[in-house]
């Protein structure tokens, strides 16, 4: 069998739209897997033990589970839920399940790496800020995350590149993202093979480009 390409370019305005869907996903996912992440992780390294252990709980169960569970869940269980607190149907579709499904699953990861990268400072410094007068939030904010953040940047955005891979998922809720889109129309015109073998080449490059851009910064940042 013969594989023809030729299909390809008539179907770039489709395969574009699924790939915004993809990074629409992938970017929501990681602002809020970051921001839920750095709670929890605030939370586990707290000298309150109840705070911890509901961190730790929540970090060991989602990653503990399949991704495509969480999505699924969301998507079929939540409205569920919502009905029976409300009292009321509230559909949450599938794209704001999917985005709450990436944020919740992948704060488990991030909190472990911001919690890392929070115990690498140097304790001296959380010290020194809190005899200079600053609250223990003040001492986050202003003197511990950046520095934290800045050596996390390449495992963040490692994680992410994991998340851009895992977008694909989408497709058992019924959202067109890039993999769903070539999928589709290779099977509209009959030529699956070919629509796949591009869209595994589109995964690839970004997904390398990206690793590149991390290996560059650490060693950047380990100098």
């Amino acid at each position: 069998m013969e594989l023809d390409f030729s299909g390809i370019i008539p179907a770039i305005p489709g395969l574009w739209n699924g790939m915004v869907m993809t990074l629409q996903l992938m970017v929501m996912g990681v602002v809020g897997g970051i921001a839920l992440g750095t709670v929890l992780a605030l939370m586990r390294l707290s000298s309150n033990k109840l705070l911890s252990r509901v961190a730790g709980a929540y970090v060991n169960y989602f990653r503990s589970i399949p991704l495509l569970l969480v999505i699924t869940w969301f998507y079929l269980a939540v409205p569920f839920v919502l009905r029976w607190i409300t009292g009321e149907d509230t559909p949450i579709g599938a794209f704001a399940s999917c985005v709450v499904a990436f944020m919740m699953f992948e704060a488990a990861y991030f909190c472990e790496i911001v919690r890392a990268g929070v115990q690498s400072i140097p304790k001296g410094q959380m010290a020194a800020a809190q005899a200079m007068g600053m609250t223990y939030g003040q001492t986050m904010r202003l003197v511990i995350l950046p520095q934290a953040f800045r050596k996390m940047t390449p495992l963040l955005l490692q994680q992410s590149i994991i998340l851009f891979q895992d977008t694909s998922l989408v497709y058992t809720v019924g959202l067109v993202d890039f993999l769903n889109s070539a999928r589709s129309n290779g099977d509209i015109i009959g030529r699956s093979n070919e629509f796949l073998i591009f869209a595994g080449v589109v995964y690839f490059i970004i997904s390398f480009s990206a690793s590149l851009l991390v290996k560059r910064l650490q060693k950047r940042f380990a100098v």
